[in-house]
């Protein structure tokens, strides 16, 4: 166990972004800052907006109204912005920002690319006159599957700037994942890349685009860029990247949106099959983006941000507006973090200077698990902060990470939130000490609570994590599901956010995340619903029906479990079958969700109405304290959950 805290020195608490914005309004420091910035949502949005001189092409009136519920916030009223102005435009007027590296990307052979700000402002403007080509315009939307590559960041702004729709795809998903997503957007045009490389190994991502494809009538176009050489069908949609950009066209103004307007469509995973269109605005995603890498990661102009992510994650979108809106260099690494070896991640970190280095608990679990002497064979002195999200830290891998590696003279920025949340509803600051694994406290500008069954206020028991009041970047609902959006988010507690996360605020104030409280998975950050997999399980033509549980593991937080009930006439011969299962599902979702362990059994405890009991389920596989199941219809088949798994019984 590690009983390790971070304790921030004068000089950095002295020097810290958070501590200009609050000493400008007269504020002690940071917990001045906290009380005030909920007391009053709307001073502290528009204090934000004015500090990091985000800019609006038309001044907003009204920072924020609630005429119509808590549930349908209306943002910066009356105001016009684009990301673009935020992130691009505005420092080309600088001839030593202009010049500065905006984009510095790392393949896993060692070849780096970068582009300044001038040379990406000026792709951003040729892609997007290539798009306004293929008929792209204002509202469309396009997707984007690609891995962490310069054409990724480019592609985003050229989508932006016309006034598109972003919709970022997880560059491992398999072709009904793809197909879902685009489906549900209306994708007008899809940029593709070729392939990648992981692991030593080409991994081509055309191929499954156009299985994909063959389910998506909206789509029009289709850019392909050549980011391995890999061979590909040509079909008569497909255009080059390379003639994208060559086009000479003209690609008009930055569209000025209003403040409302979809930016992106940012696909999250919900407890149905059906993924979630989580909808994010230009202005509302700038400013809490850009607040987050200020305040929580402590980046200024000319710092490096490298968090290894993918596209298809808040993370990625996350990571380049808000780097971008702070002036600073975005480090892009395309490829596995462990290839040649476990040392890649401080390699990376060295050479490129990266001051704000991203990980995640089960990248650190890893590169422990092999560890060698870190501090004394690479100068990581550039490193200010360590971020991290998506999953719960053990104390053993985060006292490793920040006392052996770094020495105790750099935080961990552990940060809560989600897909739909764009950006943190949990982090702590720099300038406050900061426990092992903790959260700190509530971000700035979030009214965050943990509550009982009753909405009640909670400290030192775990409850139900929530937020009381609207935030700039919060989704502005369900993709073409108004129904679900209120269902998932409010309807539990009326009036407040319900995230689907336990939380736990310790007796010193300390904030921690126990879990998801609804049926998502976690597996390596990265969240899965089960509903996803069991569609994939029950496809398969000996199966009956299926559950789908996370369970704790350590390497990626959680690994997938599945039971499944054969149907009358299937086989006896159980193992391949479930051999076959996992191979679906890797094949459908993507091999980082295929389930390591699968059970046959003869039935799955449900509700008098037919519903699964997941929660016990998975209780039953771990052995646990199954909770309340006065509701089920069969409780005995939770005692055959436990019989399989005690046996190892396929």
């Amino acid at each position: 166990m590690s009983d390790y805290t971070w304790h921030p020195t004068d000089d950095y608490v002295e020097n810290a972004n958070v501590t200009r914005l609050a000493r400008a309004h007269g504020l002690s420091g940071l917990g001045d800052l906290r009380t005030r910035s909920v007391a009053d949502v709307r001073w502290y949005w528009d204090a934000v907006v004015r500090d990091l001189g985000l800019p609006f092409q038309t001044p907003y009136r009204e920072v924020l109204d609630t005429s119509r519920g808590i549930e349908h916030p209306d943002w910066f009223v009356g105001g016009k912005a684009n990301v673009v102005d935020a992130c691009l435009e505005r420092w080309l007027a600088d001839p030593a920002a202009a010049d500065r590296v905006a984009v510095a990307h790392e393949s896993e052979d060692g070849t780096v690319r970068s582009l300044s700000y001038r040379e990406l402002a000026a792709d951003v403007e040729r892609a997007a006159a290539g798009l306004r080509e293929l008929g792209v315009g204002r509202g469309d939307a396009v997707a984007l599957f690609l891995p962490m590559i310069p054409e990724a960041v480019v592609s985003v702004y050229a989508v932006a700037r016309l006034g598109a729709v972003l919709v970022p795809l997880f560059s491992g998903f398999a072709p009904n994942a793809i197909a879902s997503r685009i489906q549900d957007a209306d994708a007008k045009v899809v940029i593709v890349a070729d392939g990648t490389v992981r692991r030593r190994k080409t991994v081509t991502m055309k191929p499954a685009l156009d299985e994909a494809l063959a389910a998506c009538p909206t789509v029009q176009s289709v850019v392909v860029v050549e980011n391995v050489g890999a061979e590909v069908d040509s079909t008569g949609r497909d255009i080059s990247w390379v003639k994208l950009l060559g086009n000479g066209g003209d690609p008009g103004p930055v569209e000025a949106m209003d403040a409302g307007e979809p930016f992106a469509l940012a696909y999250t995973s919900g407890t149905t099959g059906k993924p979630k269109g989580a909808v994010h605005t230009h202005a509302g995603f700038l400013v809490k983006t850009a607040s987050e890498v200020a305040y929580s990661f402590d980046l200024r102009p000319g710092g490096a941000f490298c968090w290894i992510t993918d596209m298809g994650w808040i993370m990625g979108p996350l990571s380049i507006v808000g780097t971008h809106a702070n002036g600073g260099t975005l480090v892009l690494y395309e490829g596995s973090p462990d290839v040649p070896d476990t040392d890649r991640l401080w390699q990376l970190a060295q050479r490129h200077r990266v001051t704000m280095l991203g990980v995640s608990p089960t990248l650190i679990r890893t590169l422990r698990g092999r560890e060698t002497d870190v501090a004394a064979r690479y100068d990581l002195s550039s490193v200010h902060t360590i971020g991290s999200t998506g999953e719960p830290w053990d104390p053993d891998s985060y006292g490793w990470l920040a006392r052996d590696v770094f020495g105790g003279r750099v935080p961990v920025i552990n940060f809560s939130g989600g897909t739909e949340v764009g950006g943190s509803f949990l982090a702590p600051y720099p300038v406050e000490p900061i426990h092992s694994c903790s959260l700190g406290g509530p971000s700035l500008g979030m009214d965050v609570d943990v509550v009982d069954d009753a909405g009640r206020s909670l400290r030192g028991e775990q409850g139900e994590l929530v937020c009381r009041q609207p935030w700039p970047s919060m989704t502005r609902g369900v993709w073409k599901d108004e129904e679900r959006y209120l269902e998932a988010y409010w309807s539990t507690f009326p009036g407040m956010w319900r995230h689907g996360d336990y939380a736990l605020v310790d007796d010193d104030g300390q904030w921690y995340i126990r879990g998801r409280s609804d049926d998502v998975m976690n597996v390596a950050g990265k969240r899965l619903a089960p509903a996803e997999v069991e569609a994939v399980l029950t496809a398969h033509p000996a199966v009956s029906e299926a559950a789908a549980v996370g369970v704790p593991d350590p390497k990626k937080g959680e690994a997938v479990w599945a039971f499944w009930v054969p149907r009358v006439d299937a086989a006896d011969d159980d193992t391949d079958i479930s051999a076959e299962l996992i191979a679906s599902v890797a094949a459908e979702l993507g091999k980082p969700f295929a389930p390591s362990v699968v059970h046959r059994v003869s039935r799955l405890p449900k509700t008098r109405s037919a519903k699964i009991l997941r929660r016990a389920v998975r209780a039953a596989a771990l052995g646990t304290d199954p909770g309340d199941l006065s509701g089920a219809e069969n409780p005995e088949a939770i005692d055959e959950i436990r019989a399989v798994v005690a046996g190892g019984d396929m």
